[in-house]
């Protein structure tokens, strides 16, 4: 994680534009349910103090809520900017393009927009970057929370099968891994924005 500079902080209650700063406080207010910890860590990374970090996702569900609302993908052009990298993908028969943007909590990772070519959002999580490398994911053990994104854990271990989300931003994946003693276990992983939160082990 790389510290914000003191140029890109906000004293408390004053407002201003939304930044990259705010939207990844809304990332983290969404992890927080599940990894407190990491996402206090990470908040004081951003030099950001709780009520930074409940301000920004009132502004954040504000500007979703608003009858003047922009579109998704322009939306996240104001807050982040011209993106790192815009590239075409086509998934299945549909053609789409991807547009990545980097953030300063997770450097090896990128914000990742899928957009439609009439301008509607398709999906929206965090995802690797090109040229980081991977994690390494053999057993139970490797999936610790924050270590891994969606498309990782899905070939890690193949096949697995999509889960419905309990909230918004979350998707899940059921699959089998094997633990510590080689033994295969049913796997339903959660995935808060894309990356990995928390797994529940069955037998």
């Amino acid at each position: 994680m790389v510290p914000m500079p003191p140029s890109a902080k906000r004293p408390a209650g004053t407002a201003g534009p939304f930044t990259p700063r705010d939207f990844q406080l809304v990332l983290l207010r969404r992890m927080a349910d599940h990894n407190p910890d990491l996402v206090e860590d990470a908040r004081r990374g951003l030099g950001a103090s709780l009520a930074d970090m409940r301000e920004a996702n009132k502004r954040w569900q504000a500007m979703l809520r608003s009858p003047r609302a922009r579109a998704a993908a322009s939306r996240y052009r104001s807050v982040l900017g011209p993106p790192e990298s815009v590239t075409a993908r086509t998934i299945g028969d549909l053609e789409c393009e991807a547009r990545q943007w980097p953030l300063s909590l997770w450097p090896d990772l990128r914000f990742e927009v899928l957009v439609a070519p009439n301008g509607v959002v398709w999906n929206e999580w965090l995802v690797r970057a090109p040229g980081a490398p991977a994690p390494e994911l053999h057993t139970l053990d490797d999936l610790t929370p924050w270590s891994c994104v969606v498309d990782e854990a899905a070939r890690a271990f193949a096949p697995a099968r999509p889960l419905e989300g309990t909230a918004p931003t979350r998707w899940g994946l059921a699959f089998t891994a094997p633990d510590a003693d080689g033994v295969r276990r049913k796997v339903a992983a959660e995935f808060t924005w894309g990356l990995l939160q928390r797994t529940a082990v069955g037998g």
